[in-house]
């Protein structure tokens, strides 16, 4: 156990996650018995609902319902916001290969005394995406970061969809925050691989980031533009170091895609 582990709040945003979240919620208390645990259902329409209820007779839950689905972006706002502790952990509702080790990774950097950076994107290693020229490691849903930090920014991002993870990490590194990537080894998403051979989950993983890339680069003005509205430096080193990033990540995305295609 980590003493400092009682200082961290493990959010699990939920859609439609009846064949998983048992297992993720058991396994968020098994290895961070310290932490507050929010679960945030966003307007599920399946059993996830009586699951987690459920779940809430045993365990220690912050059980938060949405009646109707709003998206994840809102979900994560939701979750920050009624959260208690000063450090939160996103952690994904649809992931199995879930070990203490992970953790470990994930919240060490952010809860030591003296903080090693201020957010931690872990991404899960059974992507069949090479690690290393992945595109949309920064997109990971499995993150911890200080809620002070992202408690300015909670109204810009609540509706922003699929951009919630690009807008966080521009916002961040715009402001000079440190931020560590991880690989989570034996992490993966059992939905796909379950039900489909490796090929054809190969397949569909890489047809969902087409089509996120397709996405980003249609967005990516709105997203920076928001950015920029959110942070108090002004002037041409701002500016610049917003073009810098988008030039960047619109290289990766487009040979992402030419190598795919």
């Amino acid at each position: 156990m980590n003493s400092n582990y009682h200082k961290v709040s493990i959010i699990i945003c939920v859609y439609n996650e009846e064949k998983n979240i048992e297992y993720v919620i058991r396994k968020c208390h098994e290895y961070v018995p310290e932490a507050e645990i929010v679960v945030v259902n966003d307007g599920s329409t399946d059993n996830s609902d009586t699951i987690i209820s459920k779940l809430k007779k045993e365990k220690t839950l912050n059980y938060i319902i949405i009646p109707k689905n709003k998206g994840k972006s809102n979900a994560m706002v939701t979750g920050v916001e009624n959260a208690k502790n000063e450090i939160i952990l996103f952690f994904d509702a649809d992931i199995t290969g879930i070990s203490k080790k992970h953790f470990k990774q994930l919240l060490s950097p952010i809860v030591a005394d003296d903080p090693e950076a201020d957010m931690v994107l872990g991404t899960p290693s059974e992507t069949f995406i090479d690690y290393r020229i992945n595109p949309f490691k920064s997109l990971t849903g499995e993150r911890a970061m200080f809620k002070k930090d992202l408690e300015p920014i909670l109204e810009d991002i609540r509706d922003i969809r699929f951009g919630v993870e690009t807008y966080i990490n521009l916002y961040y590194q715009a402001n000079g925050k440190r931020i560590m990537y991880l690989l989570l080894d034996g992490l993966t998403n059992p939905i796909k691989y379950k039900k489909k051979s490796a090929g054809d989950a190969t397949i569909e993983l890489l047809n969902e980031s087409k089509e996120v890339a397709v996405t980003l680069l249609k967005n990516y003005d709105l997203i920076t533009q928001r950015v920029g509205n959110s942070v108090n430096e002004q002037g041409n080193k701002f500016r610049q170091t917003l073009k810098n990033l988008q030039d960047e990540l619109n290289e990766r995305i487009n040979g992402f895609l030419e190598n795919n295609k």
